[in-house]
């Protein structure tokens, strides 16, 4: 499919949409606790309401998933996450708006020892971040920590991606295309670390099949391949909002053992792993929408 062309002059009316965008995530990033947060369950609820395909997204993923759940449980779970995710954009707007150090005292981070002693090394490190309504925001409140670069994937919209690319270099040291792999290894071997998120389905030609949640996903290989070039420790990072959706916790845990092991589908395996136990704990905030089990293995028909 070929890219969209967009106008160079950036005051030309396909733009104004962005422009609006831009203008009330500005403004949602300066409302109060209170507001934000009811302003974002508000179009949570509204999208549930209304984006009949991507609740029906979220419900196949979950039955998949947590099959244990019946229908009223799922439902509600369904519910909950779409609440999450609209309370997400507003967190979002919070962390590339606002000076993350006005949250410091809303955040928990433990396990960070484990960091330390991996930078210790000298190696970098890939930090293993998860697509949780919470994600950028959780990069806010960890810049706060420890600095970081980070993998994206640019925006379609010019005025949008520029936008996205000064909040995100903001918070991290640099912002990194996703296709640059070169870029990510030679930051990675000059001693940084980089965040970086391997949980979507981004096709079978750069993805093994292993387990998540016990169902065969698309798992992207990359991350051991990265791991192989640059020979720094990967380190599971965990972030969620708590139950009083006013605080926030970031764990790292130890960094993968044995990885890579040179099995392209154990290591996917015990990546998948981490991202399963760090889902577990709050899994109403996790990116359900998204078609995680899109490329099904050869035969099988699609969940969706």
């Amino acid at each position: 499919m070929a890219k969209k062309r967009y106008p160079a002059n950036r005051a030309h009316p396909r733009y104004w949409g962005a422009w609006l965008g831009i203008g009330l995530m500005r403004t949602g990033a300066m409302l109060p606790w209170r507001l934000k947060l009811a302003l974002g369950r508000g179009l949570g609820l509204l999208t549930w309401k209304l984006a009949r395909r991507r609740r029906h997204i979220t419900d196949t993923n979950l039955s998949l998933c947590f099959p244990e759940l019946d229908g009223q449980q799922r439902a509600e779970l369904v519910k909950k996450t779409f609440i999450a995710n609209g309370i997400g954009i507003l967190e979002t707007a919070t962390g590339w708006c606002r000076d993350p150090e006005h949250l410091r005292h809303r955040v928990t981070f433990r396990g960070t020892e484990h960091m330390e002693r991996a930078m210790a090394q000298g190696k970098g490190a890939l930090i293993i971040g998860i697509h949780f309504s919470t994600l950028d925001l959780g990069g806010a409140l960890h810049s706060l920590f420890f600095p970081a670069d980070v993998v994206y994937r640019p925006h379609d919209n010019p005025v949008f991606e520029d936008f996205m690319t000064r909040a995100r270099r903001n918070i991290f040291g640099a912002a990194i295309d996703r296709h640059d792999l070169r870029g990510v290894v030679r930051r990675i071997k000059s001693g940084h670390a980089v965040w970086y998120s391997p949980d979507q389905d981004f096709g079978r030609e750069v993805s093994v099949f292993a387990p998540f949640f016990g169902v065969s996903a698309a798992s992207i290989k990359l991350t051991a391949k990265i791991a192989r070039m640059t020979g720094a420790p990967v380190m599971p990072l965990m972030f969620h909002r708590n139950p009083d959706d006013r605080t926030y916790t970031l764990e790292y845990l130890p960094p993968l053992e044995n990885f890579p092991s040179g099995d392209d589908v154990a290591d996917a395996a015990q990546v998948n792993a981490f991202i399963e136990q760090a889902i577990r704990r709050r899994p109403e905030q996790y990116l359900w929408l998204h078609r995680r089990f899109k490329t099904r293995p050869p035969g099988e028909e699609s969940f969706y």
